[in-house]
């Protein structure tokens, strides 16, 4: 039996890990935002459940055996709209994400356990984005165009939390388009 040395880190940066993508599509006929992401054999992956009757925005995605993954909470009495992401087990604070005050396009501080975030390419209507961490794109989104519901196509880096870039999709969806 062979043994291989673990590839260089030259080698990672040249041959990133290979890239998913999942779409992630709001339910029209359902209370509060819900969403079902499938990946790219059309499979379900995830969930994101509202509380319907609460004061601010709370969401919580979920696998497709119904275990909680990670909490999205909006922070109320904030000039601008800020939200906190939290690990679902123990209630730890994964990420900060703040929209900041501007004319035309959308700005975002997203400060996470994971680094800071940046997004670049976000149009005035916020339709394709890349979330950058580190000078590398880590996710592209696109927003379809003449559907009923947001609908989204993400494609991850492989060697992400695809957990986690899902839920600051979610959010920056919260953000852009609710405006409540």
């Amino acid at each position: 039996m062979a043994f291989y040395p673990p590839p260089s880190q030259k080698l990672q940066q040249e041959y990133p890990p290979p890239a998913r993508r999942y779409q992630i599509r709001e339910k029209i006929f359902s209370l509060g935002d819900n969403f079902k992401i499938k990946d790219e054999a059309g499979e379900p992956v995830f969930t994101v459940r509202s509380k319907i009757f609460s004061i601010g925005d709370k969401l919580v995605l979920e696998d497709m055996a119904g275990n909680a993954l990670i909490k999205i909470r909006q922070e109320l009495f904030h000039l601008m709209p800020r939200f906190t992401i939290l690990s679902a087990q123990d209630d730890h604070e994964l990420a900060t994400v703040k929209k900041k005050l501007t004319l035309l396009r959308p700005k975002f501080s997203i400060d996470s356990i994971y680094g800071n975030y940046d997004l670049q390419g976000l149009d005035i209507l916020a339709h394709s984005f890349m979330i950058v961490k580190d000078d590398r794109v880590v996710a592209s989104v696109g927003k379809k165009f003449f559907s009923f519901t947001d609908s989204y196509g993400v494609e991850i880096v492989g060697d992400q939390d695809h957990a986690f870039i899902m839920s600051l999709v979610i959010v920056l969806d919260q953000v852009i388009y609710d405006k409540n």
